[in-house]
C-alpha cells in the first residue's frame, strides 16, 4: 500500500499500482501546468463518502510506495484517467480497463504525442 502526499497536510493510501498509474496521469497534468480536480471513494475501512483534492502545479506531492519495483503500467488505464483528467469533473478514480500492459522500461512512453 503506497501513500499519496499532499501539502503535507494531507495523505490517502492506494495500491502501488494505483498510485504508480496516478503519478503518471497527475505528473503530465502538472508538468503542462494544469490545475484540477482529483476525486475518489472512500474506502469502507476508513469511513464512507469521497474525497475530492484540488491539484495545483505549486503545491507538493509525494508519492511514496510500499514496494520497490515499479509495476507495470496499463496503457488503456491511463488513458482513461486522462480523459477523466481533462473532463470538467477532474480526475475520478475508475476502474482498471483489460488489455495493453506495457514493460516499465520506460513508463513515460504511454503518452505519446
Amino acid at each position: 500500500m503506497g501513500t499519496l502526499s499532499y501539502d503535507s497536510r494531507f495523505s490517502a493510501d492506494f495500491d502501488d499500482r494505483i498510485l504508480a498509474h496516478l503519478q503518471l496521469v497527475i505528473g503530465a497534468k502538472l508538468r503542462r501546468g494544469e490545475s484540477f480536480h482529483f476525486s475518489w471513494k472512500n474506502d469502507p475501512s476508513t469511513g464512507h463518502g469521497r474525497t475530492t483534492l484540488w491539484l495545483h502545479p505549486t503545491v507538493p506531492l509525494i508519492y511514496k510506495y510500499s514496494g520497490s519495483r515499479l509495476p507495470t503500467i496499463n496503457r488503456h488505464w491511463i488513458e482513461a484517467l486522462m480523459a477523466s483528467a481533462n473532463s470538467v469533473a477532474g480526475l475520478q478514480l475508475v476502474a482498471e480497463p483489460t488489455g495493453a500492459a506495457i514493460q516499465n522500461d520506460d513508463p513515460e512512453s504511454v503518452f505519446v504525442s
